[in-house]
């Protein structure tokens, strides 16, 4: 171990948050530095959490021992279960989340835990000496010595927020930004970008007339993101949806020019998949109208979160589209959307542990890597606080792959593809989607986490209590025979597309705590089995490609037989493994067969 056990976290989001609890599981000691110690766990932009494939991804925070799962149920107002006239392995849960809770439950966590302290202040500039990261100075002189540092730094970066053609320095509307970071990064030999993001404005729920509004409730029994905390009953706060009209569009349309991305004023790219209000009256011309979800953004509250309304327009433009709506004529704003640009660096310059590649003990998560979300912003900072733990600890890195889980797609994609927009998570990215679901990601990661230490005591209980019903429920769709004659089990009813096992009864599961969700993966399971098998036949097959690793200072240039342009992506990029090279943009197969020929001719190793 290290001599100075410490870890310096810089940024108190979500990212932030679960690189601490990481390290409080490993015993390791966490200082997160925040420039505001009340913003710490907000949620910024929608009040939710979960949502297509980023449920996946709380699901897996939660199986690790994460903070986040259990959070959102414990503050939610409103569950629901999406996608369900779909497959299951793309079913996903979303949270509407009590604003103000989330944040508080948040805070009582990280203030009783012995191995994390918070401090307000600024950092201005890392320590290095000899390859290794050593310490921070802040804004007010003060120097911070640690053994590992995790930079968690969201849209803070030289933040720069637009409202129509004004703009002004911050990193959220009323939070300043943070200055001289990127520079010092920059000084050390990092690339770092512009990218952008919006948020919609957020209106007076006592203004609106809902009579052209239709209702969107969640589910009357819902489903919940943790099995960590038992949760009683679940508030069920509407939302409401309304679509824009021809008048909208008109009113956005003839205003494009005062939008300071149509006006040029935002160099950084934004979300193709989640366009500006403008952009999409602009891209999609023909479309008579777009979807707009009204959120309430907590319990009782007066506030509404505009979702489908991100914008960069000026207030007034705002203002007048959404009048425009049926029932919202005398619409008051409480605050008005806006964009923000914000520094990046491009994650090709991170190991799959999300440790710099030429900065021993720097690690980076959440949207400083180029993505956009809690999910999958709280999803890194786990790995990227738990690696810090492990190099601190002189221990192995933790490294998902592709087929373990949605968290090793997401972190594969960052440090192999190049990113020209904030990178979102979809299940279309994971290529094992039928065996990487929600359902059993408490079976897919279990092992592992336990392994590495990352459950608490109690947590490991409560998995001890879930793989009792889980086996127990396995024996019982092997074994139990439902029609004697013809000698047919579950197993084989189970397999039919319109059978379900809660059609049967189920009496010999009554006391067992987690009985529906462990009767729900094991019959899923079953429905799914001939896939599942083809897909882990295909992530053995390909396993050969991820055992043979490239050490980082290979010599590309000497190769005979890449052409100029694949030697310049491989430099680029660097990849850790022969599978990582092989998903490079560009990289062809004669390359990978080049490559692997030579790698296989040395006896390499990871490099840690």
């Amino acid at each position: 171990m290290l001599e100075n056990n410490r870890v310096i976290i810089i940024g108190g989001g979500h990212a932030g948050i679960e690189a601490a609890f990481a390290l409080s599981r490993l015993k390791v000691r966490a200082t997160i530095i925040s420039l505001d110690l009340d913003a710490i766990g907000r949620l910024s932009c929608n009040p939710a959490i979960g949502g297509l494939a980023k449920s996946h991804l709380v699901k897996e925070i939660d199986a690790l021992g994460g903070v986040m799962g259990h959070a959102a149920d414990k503050c939610a107002i409103q569950l629901k279960t999406l996608n369900k006239t779909k497959g299951r392995a793309v079913w996903a849960l979303r949270a509407q989340v009590d604003k103000k809770q989330y944040p508080l439950y948040i805070k009582k966590l990280l203030d009783k835990n012995k191995y994390i302290s918070l401090l307000r202040g600024e950092v201005s500039r890392l320590l290095v000496k000899s390859g290794r990261v050593c310490g921070v100075n802040l804004k007010n002189k003060e120097t911070l010595s640690c053994s590992s540092v995790v930079i968690t730094c969201g849209t803070f970066l030289n933040g720069l927020i637009h409202i129509g053609l004004n703009s002004y320095k911050a990193g959220r509307m009323g939070e300043r930004g943070s200055l001289g970071l990127t520079e010092s990064l920059v000084d050390l030999g990092f690339v770092a970008g512009r990218l952008k993001t919006g948020t919609p404005p957020r209106i007076s729920k006592k203004s609106i007339n809902f009579k052209s509004c239709s209702l969107a409730p969640g589910d009357e029994t819902p489903s919940f993101f943790s099995i960590f905390k038992a949760v009683g009953s679940v508030k069920n706060e509407p939302c409401f949806l309304i679509n824009t009209t021809s008048q909208t569009h008109e009113v956005i349309f003839k205003n494009l020019d005062k939008s300071a991305m149509f006006s040029g004023k935002i160099k950084g790219v934004g979300p193709r998949y989640c366009p500006s209000i403008e952009d999409k009256i602009f891209r999609f011309k023909d479309r008579l109208s777009h979807h707009l979800f009204l959120e309430p953004e907590w319990l009782g509250s007066d506030q509404l979160y505009v979702n489908g309304f991100s914008t960069s327009l000026p207030e007034a433009t705002q203002k007048e589209a959404l009048k425009s709506l049926p029932g919202f004529g005398s619409v008051e704003f409480i605050r008005p959307g806006y964009a923000i640009e914000y520094d990046y660096l491009p994650p090709r310059q991170l190991k799959a542990t999300l440790e710099s590649k030429h900065i021993s003990g720097l690690f980076l998560a959440g949207q400083m890597n180029g993505t956009s979300g809690y999910e999958e912003a709280a999803a890194q900072g786990l790995v990227a606080g738990a690696n810090a733990g492990f190099y601190i600890r002189g221990e192995a890195p933790l490294v998902f792959d592709r087929g373990s889980s949605y968290l090793g797609v997401m972190v594969d994609d960052l440090v192999t593809r190049h990113l020209d927009e904030p990178y979102r998570m979809f299940t279309s990215r994971a290529e094992h989607r039928l065996f990487l679901r929600p359902d059993n990601a408490y079976t897919r990661l279990f092992s592992l986490a336990k392994k590495r230490k990352l459950l608490s005591s109690p947590q490991i209980k409560t998995y001890n209590q879930y793989f009792l019903t889980l086996n127990k429920a396995k024996e019982h769709i092997k074994n139990k025979v439902v029609y004697k004659k013809s000698n047919q089990t579950l197993a084989s009813l189970l397999k039919r597309p319109n059978v379900s096992i809660f059609d049967f009864p189920l009496s010999a599961f009554k006391k067992d705590l987690f009985k529906n969700r462990c009767l729900f993966e094991c019959e899923t399971t079953v429905k799914y089995q001939g896939y599942i098998q083809n897909e882990l036949d295909r992530i053995n097959k390909n396993k050969a490609l991820e055992d043979l690793y490239i050490p980082l200072s290979f010599n590309y240039s000497g190769l005979p037989g890449l052409s100029n342009e694949s030697i310049e992506r491989l430099l680029s990029v660097r990849p850790e493994t022969l599978g990582q090279a092989s998903r490079i943009s560009g990289i062809r197969p004669t390359d990978i067969t080049i490559l692997g020929a030579h790698i296989r001719a040395g006896s390499v190793s990871r490099e840690t």
